[in-house]
C-alpha cells in the first residue's frame, strides 16, 4: 500500500483531532504536524492537544499511528559551534519535541541536521554528533529522522555522506527523511531515481529511511536554494515525483506532501490523486 499525505494544521480548538479531520479530508492515509509553530518553541500543554479523539478517529479509518509524522520546529540548530546558548536550547526543545511525539503516539520526529555558520561543516557535524547522543541517552520511543537537506548557506546534510556519518557517530538509532525537492536542489538528479536510490544504500541503507517529503522544486538541479513547487509545476515533474511515489524499493515509507498552497487553498486532495492515480495522468 503507498501510504501518501501531507502536512496539515494543528491549532486550537481542535488540535490533532482537527489535524487528523484534516488529513481525512484530502483522502490522505498520512499525515505530518508541528506540534507548535515551526519558527518558535512555544508549546501548549500535551493535554490541551485532544489527543485521544485523534487517535480514536484515525486508526478507526483504518490508518496507523506509525504514518502520524511530527516535524520538528526550526528553531533548533544542534550544529551551532558559535553560540552556546543555541546549542543548549535545541536541545532543549528537540528533548521537549520527543516527549510531545510520544505522547501523541507519533514513531517519526523529522529534523532538520542544523546548520554549520562560519563554522566548518565538520566542526558542525562533530556538535550535531554530541547534541544529538546527549538528548537521545535518555530514551525515547520515537526515532529521530535527519531530513536530507538542498546546501543553503553552511546546511548540512546535503550529501548523503553527511547523514551517514552523523548516524554512524550517533550511539542511538536514527533514520532518514527524504525530501524530494531538497535532493534534487542539492545536486542528486531524480532523473536516475534507481542510481540515486542505490547509492542512498549504499552510503546510509534504505532500512533508514523511513520518511519522504514529495515536493516538485521551483529551481533547476543543484541549485541549492530550497523552493518548493506543486506536484507538477516545478523542475521535477510530474512524471518523477510519480516514478518516486510508486518505486517498488520505497513500498510502505510514508510520504508527505509540503507543496505550496494555491490561491490560499490547500492543494492536497487533488495532488494525492494525481500521484495515487498515476496511469490517468498517461504513465
Amino acid at each position: 500500500m503507498i501510504k501518501l499525505g501531507s502536512h496539515v494544521s494543528m491549532k486550537k480548538p481542535d488540535y490533532l483531532s482537527g489535524s487528523v479531520n484534516e488529513a481525512l479530508s484530502y483522502n490522505a492515509n498520512a499525515m505530518m504536524i508541528y506540534t507548535g509553530a515551526p519558527q518558535n518553541s512555544f508549546r501548549v500543554p500535551v493535554e490541551n492537544l485532544k489527543i485521544q479523539q485523534a487517535r480514536k478517529r484515525w486508526l478507526e479509518n483504518g490508518h496507523s499511528m506509525d504514518d502520524l509524522i511530527v516535524h520538528a520546529p526550526y528553531v533548533i540548530n544542534l550544529a551551532n559551534t558559535a553560540k552556546l546558548e543555541t546549542f543548549e536550547m535545541g536541545k532543549r526543545v528537540l528533548r521537549n519535541e520527543l516527549i510531545r511525539s510520544s505522547a501523541i503516539g507519533a514513531k517519526y520526529l523529522v529534523l532538520h541536521p542544523g546548520s554549520s555558520l562560519k563554522d566548518t561543516l565538520e566542526n558542525g557535524i562533530d556538535i550535531v554528533v554530541e547534541g544529538l547522543n546527549e538528548v537521545l541517552k535518555e530514551g525515547f520511543d520515537v526515532t529521530v529522522c535527519l531530513e536530507t537537506m538542498a546546501g543553503k548557506g553552511s546546511e548540512i546534510g546535503y550529501r548523503f555522506e553527511h547523514l551517514a556519518e552523523i548516524i554512524s557517530r550517533v550511539d542511538y538509532p536514527l533514520g532518514v527523511c527524504f525530501d524530494t525537492c531538497h535532493t534534487w536542489d542539492s545536486g542528486y538528479d531524480l532523473n536516475n531515481l534507481d542510481q540515486i536510490l542505490e547509492e542512498f544504500d549504499r552510503i546510509i541503507g534504505l532500512d533508514k529511511l523511513h520518511v519522504l517529503h514529495i515536493n516538485d522544486s521551483k529551481n533547476v538541479v543543484g541549485a541549492r536554494k530550497d523552493r518548493h513547487a506543486n506536484i507538477g509545476e516545478g523542475n521535477i515533474g510530474f512524471d518523477i515525483l510519480s516514478n518516486v511515489v510508486h518505486h517498488p524499493l520505497l513500498k510502505g515509507k510514508t510520504m508527505i506532501l509540503e507543496t505550496p498552497y494555491i490561491d490560499g487553498l490547500p492543494p492536497y486532495k487533488e495532488e494525492i490523486k494525481k500521484l495515487l492515480n498515476r496511469n490517468s495522468w498517461g504513465l
